[in-house]
């Protein structure tokens, strides 16, 4: 159907934009209407019945109304990009990504576009597709700060933190104020462990936004306080603003928890750390049973143990992967590095590859062994592991994935991967839990109580030892103390059981410039130290909950 907007008179559209401009969406909503009437079928006056409804927050109407637009006119670009930024604010990616691209096709000079459909394949993990359609947004808009930030993170996802710091660089010169920037560019430099950087720019983004909880906690965490630092004042302040959102809450927490462990003292510290880790426990509304429920189905998954399948008998790559695994805080970042600065090794950090493609598995499965150990099964797995990115395009023929988490799927590794290492890092449980306790893990929902942390520990220990009896002698046991007090000999014997030849970079692992996503960005860059795992006892009298949880581990 023909589009009629030009006969809707000038002044009754600008009447409408007018109340748009100042908030006035109910009162634009009942005018619309009475336009509607009056001219109706008119795709324009839908798109802007839409967009007051999205503003109000009722998105679903929001929905009916864009997709009434486009249905009179599939020509209708600006319509088709608002329909997508709705269905992405409802979280429905894949449409929001399909009608961003319809709005594209109309009209391929659309940066918002663009950069909206960038954003979104980023957070699908469709990381080269992301940067494209970036790349695109900043080629035709060359001011665009805010698509030249998710070109920054593109970049910093696909591992080229390089590119991301230029990209960030460039949105802060579009837009001097963009904190959001300046915090993503002062993240850049912590994972590169360029300290220097890193407090510069997050300090350039704490000028701009002062109440930045996230941002304050994230600065906690290189700093040394002492007490006259005003950064201290600056934090107490901020917490006592009013409308903090839950992640600066938090994070505020932690970041005074950091502060009066510095200042030594402990009665503080455990107030302000016991607060944050409560406030997100509850927002998490996690209960351990969630986990219990996880494993014990994991475990039902490997009643009865795989078929071992030749290497011959999978479609050959030349890719040897290499998996640390173990709880967080155990040293898998330090054996990342080490392993990594081997000439022959290719670290990939923490990837979430193999979770998002076993969880499904978990869920499809009927406890039918057959099934879950049927060579199409296993082949999907392995290759989509393999063909996933960042695994794709590097050189290097051996990979190291750190995921601690993957110890929940060495069976899965061990069935699809017989050429794989796996390396299960043991630490102190107390040094380990109590590390997990004091640093914000927010993507770990047991971490932010004692009593969870201890029966999380419960359940790895027991899956642990279950994976050792179903696959005697496939899982390599690393213990970190040892490493630390005996770190050439514990390094050769590392090498050897990876079938490398020894590298004297694996030495000097602290030199490895290679961007570091994890708590330990910092600490990889400093030379091996010893008795990080007696720190946790002159709080003993904190940890009550923790050291009765653990008792049956010592």
């Amino acid at each position: 159907m023909k589009n009629k907007q030009a006969s809707i008179p000038r002044k009754e559209l600008e009447k409408i934009y007018l109340m748009y401009s100042i908030s006035q969406f109910h009162e634009a909503i009942k005018y619309i209407k009475l336009l509607n009437e009056k001219f109706p079928n008119q795709p324009l006056l839908f798109n802007l019945i839409g967009a007051c409804y999205k503003e109000i927050g009722q998105l679903d109407g929001a929905v009916q109304m864009f997709q009434r637009a486009v249905s009179i006119n599939p020509k209708y670009a600006e319509a088709f990009f608002n329909l997508g930024a709705t269905l992405q604010a409802l979280d429905q990616k894949d449409v929001a990504v399909e009608n961003y691209q319809k709005a594209i096709d109309i009209t391929p000079n659309y940066p918002d576009a663009l950069n909206n459909l960038g954003n979104t394949l980023l957070n699908l993990g469709q990381i080269d597709s992301a940067i494209e359609s970036l790349e695109w947004a900043v080629a035709y808009k060359h001011d665009f700060a805010e698509a030249y930030n998710n070109l920054g993170n593109a970049y910093n996802d696909s591992g080229k933190p390089e590119k991301a710091i230029k990209s960030f660089k460039k949105a802060i010169s579009c837009n001097p104020s963009y904190e959001k920037a300046l915090f993503n560019l002062a993240l850049v430099f912590k994972d590169l462990g360029n300290r220097e950087e890193f407090v510069e720019n997050i300090e350039k983004a704490l000028a701009l936004n002062p109440c930045w909880g996230h941002a304050h906690y994230h600065l906690s965490r290189v700093k040394n306080y002492k007490k006259k630092d005003p950064q201290i004042k600056q934090i107490k302040q901020a917490l006592e603003s009013e409308n903090l959102n839950s992640i600066d809450l938090i994070g505020l927490n932690f970041a005074l928890s950091k502060v009066y462990e510095d200042l030594e003292n402990p009665k503080e510290q455990f107030k302000y750390l016991n607060q944050a880790n409560s406030l997100r426990k509850k927002e998490l509304n996690y209960s351990i049973k969630r986990d219990q429920k996880l494993f014990s189905r994991i475990k039902e998954t490997f009643t009865t143990p795989p078929s071992i399948f030749n290497l011959s008998e999978f479609q050959t790559k030349p890719i040897k992967p290499i998996f640390i695994v173990g709880m967080p805080r155990s040293g898998t970042s330090l054996v990342h590095q080490i392993l990594d600065s081997h000439s022959e090794v290719k670290g990939l950090g923490e990837l979430n590859n193999l979770n998002k493609l076993v969880v499904p598995l978990l869920k499809s499965f009927n406890n039918d062994i057959e099934e879950c150990f049927s060579k199409k099964e296993l082949l999907l797995l392995r290759d989509g592991y393999l063909n996933s990115h960042p695994i794709l395009g590097i050189d290097e023929n051996i990979i190291v994935d750190k995921m601690p988490l993957n110890f929940r799927y060495i069976g899965f590794i061990l069935s699809c991967f017989p050429e794989a290492k796996v390396i299960h890092m043991n630490r102190d449980p107390m040094a380990t839990c109590w590390s997990i306790y004091k640093y914000e893990f927010r993507g770990n929902a047991y971490s932010f109580n004692q009593e969870d942390i201890a029966s999380y520990f419960g359940l790895y220990s027991d899956l642990m030892e279950f994976w050792k009896g179903l696959f005697p002698g496939k899982v390599y046991d690393l213990c970190y103390e040892d490493l630390t007090s005996n770190q050439e000999e514990e390094t050769q014997k590392l090498l050897a059981h990876c079938e490398l030849e020894w590298d004297d970079k694996c030495i000097n692992f602290h030199n490895n410039k290679t961007s570091v996503k994890t708590t330990s960005s910092m600490q990889v860059r400093k030379k091996m130290y010893q008795g990080s795992s007696e720190a946790w006892k002159k709080y003993k009298a904190y940890l009550k909950p923790l050291i009765k949880g653990l008792n049956l581990y010592y």
